[in-house]
């Protein structure tokens, strides 16, 4: 009988080795990727049945990601995790289409019971985050607030300038002209109510967009 395959995209070496060895005895984990867009690819190219992915993700975020993800894999499940207990992130990762959220502090055990859960097709979030989280539970996917407010090309330009890449990084990164990134940044600077690259990037800090 063929192990559940998974895919670990986290951008600390140190927890890819970490996660691969504590889950390699019971599952094949087939890949690992440091950063977001990379992860869209291995998944494209591998269609794991779950994968485990960083909240806080380089280039492309784990929320972000797993709203492509669950349109380009869509049988394939998706196991949140961050190092922040954060009722809001559990909310948005549910939103966009993940089934399970734990954080880092948790036990490996607990990490278990939640891949165990999720690829059986149940949600999971970690018994340390309670109240207004478990609403993401009974929510069906969708948009979160800023994804109402932003598209997702210009949350990708968010998160990017955020980082501190410069407009031809960006256009380069996306396949997009430097005025069309400069276009969006104004716009969102406006939709927003921002001023600076400066409130950007705390806006993006606030929302779990950056690594």
């Amino acid at each position: 009988m063929s192990r559940p395959r998974i895919l670990i995209a986290d951008d600390h070496t140190l927890l890819l080795e970490g996660y691969s060895k504590l889950l390699e005895d019971q599952f094949e984990v087939v890949g690992t990727a440091s950063e977001g867009r990379q992860l869209l690819e291995m998944a494209s190219a591998l269609r794991p049945d779950l994968i485990l992915l960083d909240v806080s993700m380089p280039v492309l975020n784990g929320i972000d990601a797993a709203r492509r993800l669950s349109d380009l894999v869509p049988e394939t499940r998706i196991l949140m995790v961050s190092m922040h207990a954060d009722p809001d992130y559990v909310v948005e990762s549910f939103r966009a289409g993940a089934s399970g959220f734990v954080v880092k502090s948790g036990a490996a055990a607990e990490l278990r019971q939640a891949i165990g859960v999720v690829l059986a097709g149940g949600r999971y979030i970690t018994p340390l985050i309670t109240g207004e989280a478990t609403e993401a539970v009974r929510c069906p996917p969708g948009a979160d607030a800023v994804g109402r407010m932003l598209t997702l090309r210009q949350r990708e330009v968010l998160q990017l300038v955020a980082e501190g890449r410069t407009g031809k990084e960006v256009a380069g990164l996306l396949k997009i002209s430097v005025k069309t990134v400069e276009f969006h940044k104004s716009r969102i600077m406006r939709q927003l109510g921002l001023r600076s690259v400066a409130d950007l990037t705390r806006y993006a800090l606030r929302h779990g967009m950056l690594a």
